[in-house]
């Protein structure tokens, strides 16, 4: 098949005249830092996902150390993570001073594996975040259980999870609240930032004030209520983690856009489905029945056994195979990403706590043998079958 050259990216955010006329609300008022649009947004995005509160954040990253904060998590506490997750997981846990001790993964869905999440609880295990990665929910109701039976704290690493629910209720309803991620790598993005969701007043309105240097009241309160011209009191030690108000607005119309956005995701991952079902080296995304992806990636795992997970004895080989066709698919305009990053192999976490590349051998896997393939909300059939004759030619070359 002769197949016409085309650049395809990653994934690309979906702005339009909308959000561009949204931005500039707030160089008109001169309102630019956290204010009613943050608000609005945070409205929108609890009415969207059924979670009580919302608080706007710099990042996901600022919202998964904020929640640990408020969660009381200490120096000498231990939280169990998979390691098969962006770095910024473990890197949180850090900032608390705590330890991330990592587990395995069930390499079928890229999610922490819960039977081996009881294996690591110690006397010093206080909590366990587990990553709804790519858009996939994590197996959050074993978790759950698990967690409760232990006395433990369930927060979720909802990064890429906006979208996704299982049997109808959206991730960032377990445990004491999620973090969600508005990178541009994400279904909505504001440039950076990100959002602590929970159910929990007490802790809602805990991070509610970490975010702002730990201030007893927000800018936005002091504007609309009497008395505004006093500085409010601190008396928690806190951050400055506000999300501009300029990025608000820029939200607020993105998750007016965010069906949408979620619709042609779903459907151009249906087309990889139904046009890669016939290639039997790779293994295609595994949604549990009654989970609903939301495909913020469409990532697939390189096997030499159709169907099949591959031996660990392989992954050296079809890693170099991996790399190859990777490299050849961005010289044909396709961009493609391993999926993200066994976290025990990186240099930090590898050398302080002495860690082998085997003693997560699922995680390594999936790092070693992951591939992203594009994927964005006007995803169409011809970018899917250019990706698989490519796909299919490469594997034969290779």
């Amino acid at each position: 098949m002769c197949l016409q050259p085309r650049k395809l990216p990653i994934t690309k955010p979906l702005f339009d005249q909308d959000d561009f006329n949204a931005i500039i609300g707030p160089l008109k008022t001169g309102w630019v830092v956290q204010g009613p649009n943050v608000a609005e947004f945070e409205r929108l995005f609890c009415s969207f996902t059924g979670i009580k509160h919302a608080v706007a954040t710099t990042s996901c990253t600022t919202a998964l150390h904020m929640g640990l904060v408020a969660a009381g998590i200490k120096p000498g506490d231990e939280v169990i993570v998979p390691s098969f997750t962006f770095i910024a997981t473990a890197n949180a846990i850090e900032y608390c001073g705590a330890k991330p001790v990592f587990c395995d993964i069930d390499v079928g869905t890229f999610a922490i594996d819960p039977i081996e999440i009881e294996k690591k609880i110690t006397p010093k295990t206080r909590a366990v975040i587990p990553v709804s990665l790519f858009g996939l929910p994590a197996h959050l109701n074993e978790i759950d259980k698990i967690c409760k039976k232990h006395g433990l704290i369930l927060f979720e690493d909802a990064a890429c999870a906006i979208g996704a629910r299982i049997n109808g209720t959206h991730c960032g309803n377990w445990g004491i609240g999620a973090a969600f991620s508005f990178h541009p790598r994400k279904a909505i993005s504001t440039g950076e930032g990100g959002m602590f969701a929970t159910n929990n007043d007490v802790l809602a309105q805990q991070v509610r004030s970490l975010r702002d240097h730990g201030a007893s009241k927000s800018d936005l309160q002091r504007h609309t209520e009497h008395g505004g011209s006093l500085l409010p009191e601190f008396n928690v030690l806190g951050y400055n983690y506000r999300m501009t108000d300029i990025q608000g607005a820029l939200g607020v119309t993105q998750m007016k856009k965010l069906e949408a956005i979620l619709k042609g995701r779903a459907q151009g991952a249906a087309m990889y489905n139904k046009l890669l079902a016939d290639m039997p080296q790779v293994l295609l995304p595994n949604v549990p029945s009654g989970y609903i992806h939301g495909y913020q990636s469409y990532v697939v795992l390189l096997t030499d056994k159709q169907g099949q997970i591959p031996d660990f004895k392989n992954v050296s080989v079809l890693n170099q195979k991996r790399n190859k066709i990777m490299a050849e698919l961005e010289q044909r305009g396709i961009t493609v990403r391993q999926g993200t990053h066994a976290v025990h192999t990186l240099g930090h976490y590898k050398t302080k706590y002495s860690i082998k590349d085997n003693d997560y051998p699922f995680s390594f896997m999936a790092d070693r043998l992951s591939i992203t393939l594009p994927l964005f909300h006007d995803f169409k059939e011809d970018d899917g079958v250019y990706v698989k004759e490519n796909l299919k030619e490469l594997f034969k070359r290779f």
